[in-house]
């Protein structure tokens, strides 16, 4: 064998290093050219196609205004909201519940679910003229959402424990989800690729997720109760505007299980909120793995759920109150979320006190507007300060929309657009 000649070595391989040496300062000068030029992103946002600047152009020339729902007085009123006057009014079915636009943003469709009764209705509404056509005839439609492909309408079929899939137009039935470990099924929202949807469970305090590609129930949840809630107090004690908010006095929470209301994903997807009336705030759960992860106090009776236009904050209606039904002047108020933190950042009460339900932000994200369900109002936020306008509508009004709306398309409730 004969001895390493280190001269030699480099007579034969010295002209490929220097050409692997070459090739591996341009791959750098390259990456780094890369780099440099590629353009700064912000992080992803679901709600980007809800901004203030995304008004599709046939919505932008829509009659711009706030359509309300009466549960008790089987009516519609209709809210100019440049002038905050009621500027119509007409009859729809019974007990209607929510105004939902469609998936294309066409029709707004008014869920009469006719509670206790077999004669439900839905009642459309020309969303470019305002005004309401004949109804059609569906059994127990509490609320009402869309896939996000838009091939199917799902009517929430409450009192049946039901997701009755439909037709987006005509409303012919094509096929039905059973959901019977989800008593008082109400509100949901979509996973970011619309693969699945987590609805609320009222009655038992449970979210059911329901696989859409496969059209079945995943499995349930039961949320976790606080060792402790608000307990109701003078709605003119909790905060006054421009005060720093702070969740109150609270009692011992006797209750066995929470009344979930409204549900929304976070911005990136990764969590689900979810307002708990019986337990005053947001649990935090993951959709992929069906857990909860953390729970925000926000206020007493929390129930509506909606984000701002530019996607960074959560604007939580708090009823004032932990029943069904209660009287007037409870100890309501809007709580804002920060999604980055998941913190309070400030409180709006209403004075003198009152019962913030549902509904939307205004399109330019100024107004945050809601039913007062137990006060017969409806309530006018200003979300740069919190200083409250009210309007005189019908009786117990409920699930209100604000229109037009900015979105590619519409998920339904009282516009979940995205």
């Amino acid at each position: 064998m004969k001895p390493f000649d280190p001269a030699a070595g480099v007579r034969r391989f010295g002209p490929l290093l220097l050409s692997l040496l070459a090739l591996c300062a341009l791959l750098a000068a390259a990456a780094l050219h890369a780099q440099a030029a590629a353009p700064v992103t912000a992080p992803f946002n679901v709600y980007a196609a809800s901004a203030s600047d995304k008004v599709r152009p046939d919505v932008a020339t829509d009659l711009a205004r706030i359509y309300v729902p009466n549960l008790r007085s089987d009516d519609v009123y209709v809210i100019d909201p440049a002038t905050l006057k009621v500027v119509d009014k007409f009859k729809v079915g019974r007990s209607p519940q929510h105004i939902v636009p469609s998936w294309d943003m066409r029709t707004l469709w008014v869920t009469n679910n006719a509670e206790g009764r077999s004669d439900g209705s839905l009642t459309p509404i020309d969303a470019h003229t305002g005004k309401p056509g004949p109804a059609v005839a569906v059994d127990d439609p509490y609320n009402m959402y869309f896939t996000p492909d838009g091939k199917s309408a799902i009517v929430v079929a409450e009192a049946r424990k039901r997701l009755d899939f439909r037709d987006p137009k005509t409303m012919a039935l094509q096929y039905s989800i059973e959901v019977p470990g989800c008593g008082g099924i109400n509100h949901a929202d979509f996973s970011i690729d619309g693969s699945y949807a987590i609805f609320t469970c009222e009655f038992n305090g449970d979210v059911a997720k329901i696989d859409l590609v496969h059209r079945k129930v995943v499995g349930y949840l039961k949320l976790k109760m606080p060792a402790r809630r608000l307990k109701s107090v003078s709605p003119t004690a909790r905060v006054k505007p421009g005060q720093v908010w702070e969740p109150g006095e609270t009692e011992l929470c006797t209750a066995g299980r929470g009344a979930p209301q409204d549900i929304r994903i976070s911005p990136d997807g990764r969590h689900f909120y979810v307002a708990d009336m019986g337990a005053d705030g947001l649990h935090v759960v993951d959709g992929a793995t069906l857990t909860e992860v953390g729970y925000i106090v926000t206020g007493l009776g929390a129930h509506g759920l909606y984000p701002s236009r530019d996607g960074t904050k959560l604007y939580v209606a708090n009823r004032g109150s932990h029943q069904v039904h209660n009287g007037p002047r409870g100890d309501g108020g809007v709580a804002v979320v920060d999604f980055a933190t998941e913190k309070v950042v400030d409180y709006w009460p209403v004075p003198g006190g009152g019962s913030p339900d549902m509904g939307n932000v205004s399109a330019d994200g100024r107004w945050l507007w809601l039913s007062g369900r137990f006060d017969d109002v409806v309530y006018r936020f200003d979300t740069r300060n919190g200083h409250v306008d009210v309007i005189k509508v019908g009786e117990e009004p409920h699930g209100l929309t604000v229109w037009p709306q900015p979105g590619q398309y519409s998920l339904g409730h009282t516009g979940n657009t995205r």
